[in-house]
């Protein structure tokens, strides 16, 4: 495995609690990091035992020793930061969502097959075990036909998190936030496209959100196939599911939309219901990385592409859209996205 020196964009939580560990158990370094408060860059490059911090971003990128960069900073920052690396020749994997506008994303996706370096999207669902097994039992006829898919992830946002993401900035919100990995795990389960997406939101929480932090959404696929999806930051005690549904059988896993490889997958059809057997319970984010780093090793694929990361955006685009304009709003995709 080629081994590779990471820098981060972004002082981010899930920088310290997840990829951190996720890039030294692959064998990895991670040299520095970058913050828009210098402070903050210190203490946090203390703390995680990083030999560089700063506020500068091209002291960051111009390191010869850096040959990877994560970008976890808040979302209106993806686009202009993941762009800058990929122009420095870094390798990139960006948090979700890539941008806040698809053509922002698709950008980024052709700015990365001109410089030739792999850039990558750190959605972790669609490679969890769990959601493997549901694609596969799709794939493979299990339940005939597809014809919805019912996503329930509403969960309680941990207090730690309660910063931009409740705010009325741009990113913030719960559709961004959650919507989005709704629609990467749903759209690598479905071999058809996203056409439509009606969405209803609100601010439930007692913190006063600026944002939304509750919303369902209804999403047409191709084919007549609907998905509905039930996202917020507000519930506490359900556990999450993806269910799927088809002409054959149905499909409910339960507990998997997590960052965690945990859950269960339980598929009934004409012969009664039984449990499927989850063979990879690896944890998610090393996933991602061993399909990163086969992409740079160029014997394999990203876990998620910018292409697939910037299909999801566009989906959870049109579900912002349209709970602001409480109308059905289509996903618009480039012809190569299609």
């Amino acid at each position: 495995m080629t081994k590779l020196r990471w820098g981060l964009m972004g002082a981010s939580d899930i920088a310290a609690t997840r990829m951190i560990p996720a890039f030294r158990a692959a064998g990895d370094d991670v040299v520095g990091v970058l913050s828009g408060k210098a402070d903050r860059a210190r203490s946090y490059a203390t703390a995680h035992g990083l030999d560089v911090a700063t506020d500068d971003a091209a002291e960051l990128l111009d390191r010869s020793d850096i040959t990877a960069v994560y970008v976890s900073s808040t979302n209106d920052k993806h686009h202009a930061q993941a762009m800058a690396a990929i122009d420095a020749g870094k390798h990139v994997l960006c948090e979700k969502p890539l941008a806040l506008t698809y053509a922002d994303a698709m950008a980024m996706v052709d700015a990365a097959e001109r410089a030739g370096v792999v850039f990558a999207v750190n959605h972790h669902l669609p490679g969890a075990g769990t959601h493997r097994t549901v694609q596969r039992l799709v794939r493979d006829g299990a339940i005939g036909t597809p014809l919805a898919v019912r996503v329930a992830h509403a969960v309680l946002l941990p207090e730690r998190l309660r910063g931009w993401r409740l705010d009325a900035v741009p990113g913030g919100g719960v559709i961004l936030d959650v919507t989005c990995h709704d629609a990467s795990a749903i759209n690598a389960i479905l071999p058809m496209p996203p056409l439509v997406v009606t969405a209803v939101a609100t601010s439930q929480g007692s913190w006063g959100s600026g944002a939304y932090d509750t919303a369902m959404t209804v999403i047409r696929y191709g084919d007549g196939v609907l998905a509905q999806t039930h996202d917020a930051f507000t519930i506490g005690f359900a556990k999450t599911s993806l269910e799927v549904h088809g002409t054959s059988g149905s499909i409910t896993a339960t507990g998997v939309m997590t960052q965690d490889p945990v859950g269960e997958v339980r598929l009934v059809d004409a012969n009664g219901p039984r449990d499927i057997p989850v063979d990879d319970r690896r944890d998610l984010y090393q996933i991602i990385l061993e399909g990163f780093h086969a992409a740079v090793a160029g014997g394999g694929r990203p876990t998620v592409t910018g292409v697939e990361g910037a299909r999801a955006l566009a989906v959870a685009l049109a579900a912002q859209e349209s709970a602001d304009s409480r109308r059905p709003v289509d996903v618009h995709l480039a012809p190569t996205a299609a």
